[in-house]
């Protein structure tokens, strides 16, 4: 009899109890404990109970599975005080008492064919459960819940039905409720104010935001007298929430204007996300309703003359101070409205910065600069978040001052520091699906501006094939980014690209390209911890028959983590000299060899 207890990073605990020998954890549906994220493979792990003792086993798993914060070697006996570790979990285990196996159904965790039946379906666990929550949160029985609600939900599919219910599960009562006052405000502020008839251009936007605030703070007063306002309700806040929902970007202000907030997720009105220091924390933050989240959205792409609605409910865009956002609507959002704003660093980081973070070491920054001083051709490669587009711009900014620098991107976020920068960013087509230039449009056009270094904020079509043309045909130098999480990952990522671009190539064809045409490639990882690393500096050093060779110059070796959680780990010099020194030192350019030396 098993009694696990498990807990996601900076989340909640759940306990399990499973009636046999052996629990199996994985990623995918027929394991035992089913953890659905991208750094737990398919069969990861496995527990099993002899002669009295727990017995951890790692299945050979990508990212392995670590006892205490040191990787598994070999099986090894485990206490209930031992943290075992599988990707972004912690798992503690000890023996259980019989009849705690109900307990385990109640979580969601009942029989096998049932878990399938939900991971098939995408549904969420059955009415009487979502009753349960109800309850938990402070409703009292299903009929107290609004009738519209209830017919509404009947004419929706099952699964978006459920989403909703479990959406409304989640919400604090009171959030709920203070929401439901702004909206109240809202709309009888649109009666006293008309907004939607207010000439904005006429009125400036200073002058608009003094007469919304007054004539919010006349309805404030007024409620007030009328006592409809709870005495534990702070007004000053409250007229702060209610103005920056009615003309700014609502409880987004307040995360915009938050320096050690990176990255902000409205995954629906009743839910928002950011992260704060690399780690993901559940805001406390609301939208008084799925409308007053598409008010925002339509604030945000409007005045950039881009558009939004059920014909076209996916948008790129980018607020004033350069954050990039993504905005994405019902029908495709079925929870509601979605909003992801990477957030603009309004001073740009420099090498000093990712040598004090531990992000690089001394001897991995002067190997780069003086890969971008010889003109290597460098690849950044990575995950989502890891940080590409940062180290794109540190790494940018050794060209040289006199050097004639061209950017590609789609949404402009590279803040270069040269007077000779010329900037190029893509354009969405207009109303009538006309007038779209692409990244590829962009990367064939700087060819004829006389480039020097042509910079490409992100490779994620056919554009790879161009960049890797300019590459080959004097345009040394260059730099660009794209998704992948290991050097050998990015290389094929490189050859779908290309492929991507239409060319019936041959696949040796477009290897050769490769090999010849790029030089360097940096793998910029982050790990479990919230921490962004270059994990591997890698040299291609050519190619084997079919095959692309590889070398590591610098790689960062993870030895655990540490007993807060922490990745604990070391840079390693492989001693290998990449072959371009030795062109180098042929020249008579002085270079530090010592960098290459293991301290």
């Amino acid at each position: 009899m098993f009694l696990i207890t498990l807990t996601e990073k900076g989340g909640e605990s759940e306990q399990l109890t499973f009636d046999k020998d052996e629990v199996t954890i994985g990623r995918l549906a027929g394991n035992d404990i089913v953890l659905n994220k991208g750094n737990v493979s398919k069969y990861h792990s496995r527990i099993v109970l002899k002669d009295g003792k727990f017995i951890v086993v790692d299945l050979k798993s990508t990212n392995g599975t670590f006892v205490n914060g040191k990787k598994l070697a070999a099986p090894q006996v485990v206490r209930p005080s031992d943290k075992i570790y599988v990707g972004d979990y912690i798992i503690n285990v000890e023996e259980g008492e019989a009849g705690d196996e109900a307990a385990a159904d109640d979580e969601g965790y009942a029989e096998d064919e049932e878990q399938g039946e939900y991971e098939d379906e995408g549904e969420a666990p059955a009415e009487d459960e979502a009753q349960e929550g109800y309850e938990d949160e402070g409703y009292e029985e299903d009929e107290e819940a609004p009738a519209e609600e209830e017919e509404e939900q009947k004419n929706m599919p099952a699964s978006l039905a459920a989403a909703l219910r479990k959406n409304r599960k989640h919400v604090d009562p009171r959030l709920e409720a203070y929401a439901n006052l702004q909206k109240d405000i809202h709309d009888r502020l649109i009666e006293y104010l008309d907004l939607r008839r207010l000439d904005m251009d006429r009125l400036g936007d200073e002058e608009l935001w003094k007469r919304t605030e007054k004539a919010i703070r006349d309805l404030i007063d007024q409620m007030d007298a009328d006592q409809e306002i709870p005495e534990e309700i702070d007004r000053e806040m409250l007229l702060t929430d209610v103005l920056n929902e009615a003309l700014g970007l609502g409880p987004l202000e307040a995360f915009l204007a938050d320096d050690d907030i990176s990255e902000i997720m409205v995954n629906h009105a009743n839910q928002l996300y950011i992260e704060k220091k690399g780690k993901l924390i559940l805001s406390d933050k609301i939208f008084s309703s799925n409308q007053a989240v598409l008010g925002v959205i339509e604030r945000i792409v409007a005045p950039i003359g881009r558009r939004i609605d059920e014909s076209s409910p996916m948008v790129d865009a980018r607020l004033k101070d350069g954050s990039r956002v993504n905005a994405i609507i019902p029908p495709l959002a079925l929870k509601g409205p979605c909003i992801t704003i990477r957030k603009f660093k309004r001073d740009a980081l420099r090498i000093e910065d990712l040598i004090k973070f531990k992000t690089v070491t001394p001897q991995m920054a002067e190997f780069i600069e003086m890969c971008v001083k010889a003109k290597r051709n460098i690849v950044i490669s990575g995950g989502t978040g890891s940080g590409k587009t940062t180290t794109l711009n540190v790494v940018s900014s050794f060209i040289p001052e006199d050097e004639r620098i061209i950017t590609v991107e789609d949404a402009a976020e590279l803040q270069l520091r040269q007077e000779h920068w010329v900037q190029l960013e893509s354009r969405p087509p207009n109303l009538e699906g006309k007038g779209a230039i692409t990244i590829r449009d962009l990367v064939k056009n700087c060819l004829r501006m006389r480039p020097e270094r042509i910079v490409v904020g992100e490779c994620r079509s056919g554009e790879a094939l161009d960049m890797l043309q300019a590459m080959n045909t004097g345009h040394d130098g260059s730099l660009t980014t794209l998704h992948a999480n290991t050097p050998r990952d990015a290389l094929a990522r490189m050859e779908t690209l290309v492929l991507m671009a239409g060319m019936d190539l041959p696949v040796k064809a477009i290897r050769e390209q490769i090999a010849s045409a790029v030089h360097m490639i940096i793998q910029q990882t982050r790990f479990n911890d919230g921490t962004r690393k270059i994990a591997y500096i890698t040299e291609i050093s050519g190619m084997e028959v079919d095959i692309i060779t590889l070398q590591d110059i610098f790689y960062f070796k993870q030895e655990g983590f540490t007993e807060e959680g922490r990745v604990r780990g070391r840079y390693v010099a492989t001693g290998f000299v990449p072959k371009f020194y030795d062109e180098l030192q042929r020249r008579g350019v002085p270079v530090n060899m010592g960098i290459f030396r293991e301290e």
